[in-house]
């Protein structure tokens, strides 16, 4: 099981909805079984979940401390995928996340604010030794601060070759438990989102380091019960 890590120092750099979306694109391209967690204490990717009626990707209730123990019971399930959604702010909850992560996604929109704060997550991750990517989200098309924003980026490290533009579609997706691949009309945003997640598959994979397979079944949840709470009661946990 692979395992990447969405954080940025900055809030509002788009985190949960590039999870939530890498997530479902990933069990749409057949590399599922996917597991979500969610350690921000907003909750929103954990809210996104509950709102939705999809079966995948899975939805794990575990805390920052149980997580290197739980990421073991998850790759004995079967899952092949997690995707990990942090809170802003360079945390201990943010190290530990990365501490355990095979490769580190960073989001940055193209802003004076975003590009400030990439210096702090860059040394962190860098400390950890962990592989970083930045993707540039949010942006306008065709604007100059778009260009020099991915100058910027590509000095502190790798930039993903994939852009995500300003759309409203993004959001709104999210408010029912869906993604741009999910609502009709929206299909320069999902080519966004494949593009990038076929970049991020091909990262993961050069990254990974493989272990022995434990054997078990796969399953629609996971974390320490296994999850068998119904499908619209599951809680993001104590983090």
């Amino acid at each position: 099981m692979r395992v990447l890590a969405v954080t940025s120092q900055k809030g509002g750099s788009g985190k949960t909805t590039l999870a939530g979306h890498l997530a479902v694109q990933a069990e749409r391209s057949g590399a599922g079984p996917v597991a979500l967690v969610d350690t921000d204490p907003q909750g929103s990717l954990a809210e996104w979940w509950n709102a939705r009626e999809a079966e995948t990707p899975a939805f794990a209730r575990t805390s920052v401390e149980d997580l290197p123990g739980d990421i073991e019971k998850m790759r004995a399930l079967g899952f092949e995928l997690l995707v990990i959604d942090t809170p802003p702010a360079i945390t201990g909850t943010i190290a530990r996340v990365v501490a355990v992560a095979d490769l580190v996604l960073v989001p940055a929109r193209p802003s004076p604010h975003d590009l400030r704060a990439a210096s702090a997550t860059v040394e962190m991750v860098g400390h950890l030794g962990k592989p970083l990517v930045f993707v540039i989200n949010g942006a306008t098309a065709r604007a100059r601060i778009t260009s020099d924003a991915a100058i910027a980026l590509s000095q502190h490290g790798t930039l993903a070759p994939s852009i995500l533009h300003h759309r409203t579609d993004f959001a709104a997706s999210m408010i029912d438990g869906r993604t741009v691949m999910e609502i009709p009309g929206a299909r320069k945003s999902a080519d966004e989102i494949d593009r990038l997640w076929t970049y991020v598959d091909n990262r993961l994979h050069a990254s990974y380091r493989p272990v022995l397979p434990v054997a078990g079944s796969n399953g629609r949840a996971a974390g320490p019960e296994a999850m068998p709470a119904p499908r619209h009661a599951v809680a993001a946990g104590s983090y």
